[in-house]
């Protein structure tokens, strides 16, 4: 058996398979609505970010453990380790844009001024995963069952966010959906990309405040359990 972080890089790395069967299967066959743009740029403009958010947090959360030997002999914040494992998944993501971009083309996007926004837009993905791992790092130390928990979480998260689905399926519960923070993120990234929609501002919004807050209950989490880490791992 694989171990989770090759599973899940193994995932991104199949990131253009994947965008090929959910247009076969929802776009084609399921008729999915995609707010008037192309499926496959619909569901790679949302599967680029998500990605990077689900193998940041698998990769994030498994990393303590994954560093134990590193953890009991070195002293150095430990609040890196995570944060490390979240910020090297940038690289894949910015690799995978240059495709996205070529789409682009393909389709004949242009995007428009939302397009400013997109820096932004990474950085509080990046936030997000990090805020994520953050927990699952830290309980994953103490509770080791927790790193089978975490596949079966970013599964469930999937179908919770609008990838596959545009929020406007939702209709008036949409509200619901954007209790997720990375539902907010998603919608905006889109159509910071494409330029096909104005930018959700209210429900960005409220993705960033959920976003500081868990990050800075994250760090606070962390630290207080950091003490126990070496004893612990």
């Amino acid at each position: 058996m694989l171990p989770l972080p090759v599973i899940f890089q193994i995932t991104y790395t199949s990131i253009h398979f994947i965008m090929v069967v959910f247009t076969f299967f929802f776009g084609r066959l399921a008729k999915m609505p995609s707010d008037g743009i192309p499926y496959p740029v619909f569901s790679y403009a949302a599967l680029l970010p998500w990605t990077y958010f689900a193998n940041s947090i698998s990769q994030s959360g498994n990393s303590l453990v994954n560093s134990s030997n590193l953890i009991t002999k070195v002293y150095f914040p430990r609040l890196c380790i995570p944060m490390g494992a979240t910020l090297a998944g940038l690289m894949d993501f910015f690799i995978a844009l240059v495709v996205l971009a070529g789409m682009m083309v393909w389709y004949r996007f242009i995007p428009g001024f939302g397009l400013i926004l997109f820096p932004f837009l990474v950085f509080l993905t990046f936030v997000l995963s990090t805020s994520v791992g953050l927990w699952l790092s830290a309980l994953n130390v103490k509770y080791r069952d927790i790193r089978y928990v975490i596949p079966f979480m970013v599964q469930l998260w999937l179908f919770l966010t609008p990838v596959i689905y545009p929020v406007s399926i939702a209709k008036n519960y949409s509200w619901i959906l954007y209790l997720n923070p990375m539902a907010g993120i998603i919608e905006s990234f889109r159509a910071s990309i494409l330029g096909h929609k104005a930018i959700p501002w209210a429900q960005l919004g409220f993705s960033t405040a959920l976003t500081i807050f868990l990050f800075v209950a994250g760090v606070i989490y962390f630290n207080s359990m950091e003490r126990e880490f070496a004893d612990v791992v």
